[in-house]
């Protein structure tokens, strides 16, 4: 089985009192089972978006958190902070392209603070992969995102913010 190790981050952001997130709509549309099919693990892909958390894989040399810092950068138009490691999340699929090889993949999460940019702000050949970036209310991220280990990882960060109140001061000094 191919192996595959990436890195990705949850950027968040104090707005208006409130809590949110950078996340991205790729080019892709999700997988669901089909109503018709009998078999339950044959999918068919729906119109439904894909709400996903920006990642991307390990560049040689490269250490899991600055590909997280990078990723986020390539496909939010955000800088930003690194505050912990959130989680690594852990997964087999089957590439939908190419050999249609079953692959393993690892992808560590890192929690990460909003410095500077414009979201969506990305270069036009990021548009290949990235539809659009846009906030989104963090305590709707453990049921907004669309894959179940990156809704694992939202509920982590809304955990790491309820137990770390202080950060709220750290957010409203970055945005001034």
């Amino acid at each position: 089985m191919v192996r595959e190790i990436s890195a990705g981050g949850v950027v968040l952001r104090k707005m208006r009192g409130r809590w949110f997130i950078a996340v991205i709509e790729p080019h892709m549309k999700r997988p669901k089972p089909s109503a018709k099919s009998s078999n339950p693990r044959r999918k068919k892909f729906s119109a439904a978006a894909v709400t996903a958390l920006p990642k991307g894989a390990i560049d040689e040399g490269e250490k899991p958190a600055q590909t997280a810092l990078r990723e986020v950068n390539e496909e939010t138009g955000l800088r930003a902070d690194l505050i912990d490691k959130l989680a690594d999340i852990k997964y087999v699929y089957v590439r939908q392209w190419g050999d249609r090889a079953r692959v393993f993949k690892i992808v560590s999460f890192y929690l990460l603070l909003y410095r500077s940019g414009r979201i969506d702000s990305i270069s036009p050949a990021m548009r290949v992969e990235v539809q659009k970036a846009f906030w989104l209310p963090l305590d709707e991220a453990p049921t907004a995102l669309s894959y179940k280990g990156e809704r694992e990882v939202g509920e982590l960060a809304l955990q790491y913010v309820t137990g770390h109140p202080e950060l709220g001061d750290h957010a409203a000094n970055a945005a001034r």
